[in-house]
């Protein structure tokens, strides 16, 4: 059995949206931004899946603009949890 295809559907999400927002506007260090995914991921739900398509077959338009929305969130909190930080050290 091969078990390397199973992950975590928001991951992929999740990296894009920081590329695509935070990584372009902030300028945060590669370990800012990984600490920053790694936040935004632990506020979500798991949803495992085998493959991606799979996924985006089988959610309604809704259930997309809510997961986009949950993410925009976690990430928001994510950015603010290491810019608090940072300002600390």
């Amino acid at each position: 059995m091969n078990f390397e295809t199973i992950h975590n559907y928001y991951e992929s999400l999740v990296i894009e949206h920081v590329m695509n927002t935070v990584a372009r506007e902030r300028g945060n260090s590669e370990d800012e931004l990984e600490d920053i995914v790694c936040l935004a991921l632990n506020q979500l739900p798991a949803r495992y899946v085998r493959h991606d398509v799979d996924m985006a077959f089988f959610l309604t338009t809704r259930e997309r603009e809510k997961m986009q929305r949950d993410i925009q969130e976690a990430v928001l909190t994510a950015v603010r949890t290491v810019t608090e930080r940072n300002r600390e050290h």
